[in-house]
């Protein structure tokens, strides 16, 4: 009698155990729909930001903190001649972590007709071959991608010159791998501070808010981060608003062949 009890017990538990994962799994799955069906429904009338009228090619980047995504939406938005071009997404960070919106994310993009990049937030104190083949194990690239972009913004105490070789550690592993040439992201002072000549060769996505015109650098770059507080159809959370330095012959010779 006592073997049975404990053998009931046991069953009891399974059970409960069972029912308990299948109640938190589906918890998720109606959170996500919930996420997604109210991303369908979010519209604004405008920007929310003053947008460079200089510039003829618009776009955003995101990431977890912009949860789930009604990519079509973003797409379909136009205020007067502006619209959403391209998108920057977060892939991984550091030398194992993926952003968990990154894979919808990346194939919503493309459903939706998006020009679409994916990028690395890095760890100045891991490795940098190591960070890039973290990227690689979750990007690939096809034909109409933007290049891959490293995102460099803290030194985390990394003196300067590590940091400098642990950078160009990942841009050549991720160049060889995929043939071409990655973009680099930071602020306009931390390019200017700590990476400057030895990165004057890549392509560069500047940030630097509250300018009217162009970002303040002195060497020519290809994206500009103006501001971080944009409002985009289909996204709850403010976004960062981006620019392309160039017309659209030259926003198309940039993308993967």
């Amino acid at each position: 009698m006592a073997g049975r009890s404990k053998k009931n017990l046991a069953w009891r538990l399974i059970l409960y155990v069972t029912l308990a994962t299948v109640a938190v799994l589906l918890g998720f799955v109606v959170y996500g729909w919930i996420l997604e069906l109210r991303a369908k429904y979010i519209k604004y009338s405008a920007f929310g930001i003053d947008i460079p009228s200089n510039y003829s090619i618009h776009g955003i980047d995101v990431s977890r903190y912009q949860q789930v995504i009604d990519w079509d939406n973003v797409k379909q938005m136009q205020v007067e001649n502006v619209k959403i071009d391209f998108a920057f997404i977060k892939a991984t960070e550091g030398v194992n972590n993926v952003d968990p919106y990154f894979h919808r994310n990346w194939k919503k993009a493309k459903d939706a007709a998006m020009a679409r990049g994916a990028y690395h937030f890095f760890i100045a104190t891991r490795s940098g071959k190591t960070q890039a083949e973290n990227f690689i194990r979750k990007v690939q690239l096809e034909p109409g991608d933007l290049p891959p972009v490293l995102d460099v913004e803290e030194r985390y105490g990394v003196p300067p010159q590590k940091l400098r070789q642990r950078v160009l550690e990942f841009l050549a592993t991720v160049e060889e791998y995929y043939k071409v040439k990655p973009i680099l992201y930071t602020n306009v002072d931390f390019y200017q501070y700590y990476l400057k000549d030895e990165f004057d060769g890549y392509p560069l996505w500047v940030a630097h808010y509250l300018q009217k015109d162009r970002p303040r650098i002195y060497r020519d770059w290809a994206f500009w981060q103006h501001n971080e507080s944009g409002r985009v159809n289909g996204i709850a959370a403010f976004v960062d608003f981006n620019v392309f330095n160039g017309d659209s012959t030259a926003f198309s010779n940039l993308l993967v062949k």
